[in-house]
C-alpha cells in the first residue's frame, strides 16, 4: 500500500466515518421500519427503492456537472455534509412516510459526492494501479461500515434493545459523519484541473455501456442484505445478534477488497466480474440452508462487483464524471425497481417466491455475461 496517494488515505479516512454512520442506519432501518413504526415489508421495499434510486440517479447529474465546469472537491464535500446533517433526524420518524423522504434526502447527499469522488480517486490513482487503489478506498470506506455494525453489536449486547436505544443510535450518528466532513475540508486537495475538452461526453466511452447493461440487469434479480436483515428476525434471530450478519458482511469486504482490486489489474475486470455473479448467485442460493453463508457470499459479490467495474471505468474512460454518473445512474434504476418488484413478490407470494424469481434471474444474466465474453474481448 506504499504506492497509495495520500489524498487517498484521507479520502479512505473520510469514507470510514461516514460509513461507520450509514452501516448503523442501514443495519436498524429495517428493524425500525418493520417491527417498530409497525409498517409492512412492502413499505421498506418503498424506502429502499426510494433510496436506491436517488442515491444514485442524480449522480449522472452530478457526475456530468463535474466534468463540466471541473467541480471535483466541492461536490465531494457538499455530499458528505449533506448526509452528517440528515442522518440524526431518524431519530424524529414516526412513520414510513418520514423515513422515506429522510433516507431519499440523505442519500442525494450520497449522490451528490459519489460521482465526483470516484473521479477524485481516479485523478490520484498512480499507473496501472487502479485496481488497487479503489480497492484500498473501498476496504476503508467497509471498514467504517464494519466498526458502525461492531458498535451496535456491543450496545445491544450490554444495553437495552428497545425503541429509545435505536432512537439514540440514530443521534450519535452525527458525531462520525462530522469526522468525516473536517477530514474532508482539511485534509483532501482538489482534483488538478484537465487541459479543456471539446465535448464533456466522449463517444468512444460508450463501448462500455453494454456490459454496464449487464451488470444493471443482475442487480436487478439479486435480494439485498436490509431484506435479509428483515429474514433473520423473521427465523427469530436476537436483536443483538442481527448486527454480526452485517458484521460478516463487511468482515468479508473488507478482507477481499484491496487484494480483489490487485487481482483485478492482473487477471482483468472480466474474470473478476464472473466471478462475482457466481457468488451473487450463490449468497440466494445458500438462504434457506445457512444464512451466515448468504451474507458472506453477498459480500463478495458487492466489492467485487464494484471495484472491478470502478477500476475499468478509472483506466479506460476519458469522461471519468460522466461515466462514473452513468454507472450509478444504471444502479439506481435497476436496484431500485428490483427491491419494488422483491417487497412486492414477498409481501404478496412470499419468500419462496422471491427466491426463485431471483435466482432464474441472476443465472440468465451471468450467461448473458459468459456469451458476451465469447464473441469479444471485454473487461
Amino acid at each position: 500500500m506504499k504506492n497509495i496517494d495520500k489524498n487517498i488515505f484521507a479520502l479512505g479516512w473520510v469514507s470510514f466515518f461516514t460509513d461507520m454512520a450509514s452501516s448503523m442506519i442501514t443495519v436498524l432501518l429495517p428493524i425500525f421500519v418493520v417491527y417498530i413504526l409497525n409498517e409492512g415489508v412492502d413499505k421498506l421495499g418503498i424506502i429502499i427503492a426510494i433510496a436506491t434510486f436517488v442515491s444514485y440517479i442524480f449522480r449522472i447529474v452530478f457526475g456530468y456537472l463535474s466534468d463540466k465546469y471541473e467541480i471535483v472537491k466541492p461536490f465531494v464535500l457538499s455530499g458528505y455534509l449533506i448526509s452528517a446533517l440528515i442522518k440524526p433526524l431518524f431519530s424524529f420518524s414516526e412513520s414510513f412516510v418520514s423515513v422515506a423522504f429522510l433516507r431519499g434526502v440523505e442519500r442525494m447527499g450520497k449522490a451528490v459526492r459519489s460521482a465526483s469522488k470516484d473521479s477524485l480517486i481516479s485523478s490520484f490513482a498512480k499507473e496501472k494501479m487502479h485496481g488497487r487503489t479503489f480497492g484500498f478506498h473501498k476496504m476503508m470506506d467497509i471498514s467504517g461500515e464494519l466498526c458502525g455494525a461492531l458498535i451496535l453489536f456491543f450496545i445491544f449486547f450490554y444495553f437495552t434493545k428497545d425503541e429509545s436505544t435505536i432512537r439514540a443510535i440514530f443521534q450519535f450518528t452525527a458525531i462520525p459523519g462530522l469526522f468525516a466532513v473536517v477530514i474532508m475540508i482539511f485534509f483532501v486537495s482538489d482534483a488538478p484541473k484537465l487541459k479543456k475538452r471539446d465535448s464533456v461526453v466522449n463517444k468512444k466511452d460508450y463501448k462500455l455501456f453494454p456490459f454496464l447493461f449487464i451488470y444493471f440487469s443482475f442487480l436487478f434479480f439479486i435480494v439485498s442484505e436490509q431484506f435479509f436483515i428483515v429474514y433473520a428476525k423473521q427465523e427469530g434471530f436476537d436483536l443483538s445478534i442481527i448486527p454480526l450478519f452485517i458484521i460478516l458482511f463487511t468482515f468479508v469486504q473488507t478482507l477481499t477488497s484491496y487484494y480483489g482490486g490487485l487481482l483485478s489489474d492482473r487477471i482483468g475486470s472480466y474474470k473478476i466480474m464472473l466471478l462475482a455473479f457466481v457468488f451473487g448467485i450463490l449468497s440466494i442460493l445458500s438462504v434457506k440452508f445457512n444464512l451466515w453463508l448468504s451474507f458472506g457470499f453477498l459480500g463478495l459479490f458487492t466489492v467485487l462487483s464494484l471495484n472491478a467495474l470502478r477500476s475499468y471505468i478509472s483506466a479506460n474512460t476519458t469522461s471519468k464524471g460522466f461515466v462514473f454518473g452513468i454507472f450509478y445512474g444504471g444502479v439506481a434504476l435497476f436496484s431500485s425497481l428490483g427491491a419494488l418488484v422483491i417487497g412486492y413478490i414477498w409481501h404478496h407470494f412470499g419468500l419462496e417466491n422471491v427466491l426463485i424469481f431471483s435466482i432464474t434471474g441472476m443465472v440468465s444474466v451471468t450467461l448473458m455475461l459468459i456469451l458476451k465474453g465469447e464473441k469479444e474481448e471485454i473487461l
